[in-house]
């Protein structure tokens, strides 16, 4: 029977894959102090396993720590690991006042790093939080000591648009989100193998929806322009990088891979077969080995 932590919403119990059921019945809520705002901000996040240097995952847009149902334990069996819901996302609260923007997001990240860690950490971004690891290696450099980028995005320009809407645009870009078929396509479009598109894997990634002013945020967020291209900055980054892409991605394409490994002077570049965009759900022990070897390297 799952028995579901109170900050998360009720259709957690509909819950069906072992892995998601584990994951959500782990996740924990601390509350951290930032100057974002004088109130602490209620932070959701998975920690498992001991020894080694600390791993720290962070998830894609829209999305929350249940991106890592089936990476985290993978890389918990050997090594200490952490994931956390990014201001704005997953099950983290929203509190009014302050600014949901690139940011903000790392100036959370950071006061979660050292409230709970507080040592150097292998800093792992799939996605959106892949340019998120990127963006906080640059500012807090002494907190990485190695960098793993999986389907990141960072190196292209992001769409700019989002600053420009207005009510009712906003609203209308936001609801067309919440829509099942669209997230049911989305889902599609980051599998390369389709049968992980289940009706628990739809449900991950739509229960953090139901959040308090997950649409409030989600407006906010892309409003300021979310993060754009790193790519002047990417050669300060000395730290030895992993990059970890999917030959079939459909979502960012397979060129900026190239790109990422050209820029990052000490970086290496692993393709995984019959993979889309998220090699962390589709390939997670092969992905996980690739990650913990590359730890020891």
């Amino acid at each position: 029977m799952f028995m579901s932590n109170s900050f998360l919403p009720t259709e957690a119990a509909n819950l069906t894959e072992s892995t998601s059921i584990a994951l959500a019945q782990n996740i924990k809520q601390i509350s951290i102090n930032t100057p974002l705002s004088q109130q602490p901000i209620a932070t959701t996040y998975v920690d498992q396993g001991s020894g080694g240097t600390p791993v720290l995952l962070l998830h894609g847009f829209d999305s929350s720590v249940l991106e890592f149902r089936r990476l985290l334990p993978a890389l918990a069996a050997e090594n200490q690991t952490w994931a956390v819901d990014l201001l704005g996302f997953g099950f983290t609260e929203r509190l009014t006042g302050i600014p949901f923007s690139a940011a903000a997001i790392k100036t959370h990240l950071y006061y979660f790093w050292k409230t709970l860690i507080n040592e150097p950490v292998i800093l792992v971004g799939a996605s959106m939080g892949g340019a998120a690891a990127i963006d906080f290696t640059l500012d807090y450099p002494q907190s990485v000591t190695k960098l793993v980028l999986l389907d990141s995005a960072g190196y292209s320009m992001g769409a700019s648009m989002g600053k420009y809407l207005f009510w009712p645009l906003d609203y209308l870009a936001v609801e067309f989100l919440r829509l099942p078929k669209v997230r049911q396509q989305i889902s599609k479009n980051a599998y390369y193998d389709q049968s992980f598109v289940t009706p628990d894997a739809l449900l991950c990634t739509a229960l953090h929806l139901k959040s308090p002013d997950w649409d409030r945020a989600l407006k906010a967020f892309t409003k300021s322009g979310g993060y754009g291209s790193f790519r002047q900055q990417l050669p300060q980054i000395k730290q030895p990088t992993l990059i970890v892409w999917g030959e079939s991605d459909k979502i960012l394409g397979t060129g900026d891979a190239y790109k990422f490994n050209s820029a990052i002077a000490n970086s290496q570049l692993i393709w995984i077969p019959d993979c889309g965009h998220i090699p962390h759900l589709e390939k997670s022990q092969l992905t996980a080995k690739h990650i913990l070897e590359y730890r020891d390297y």
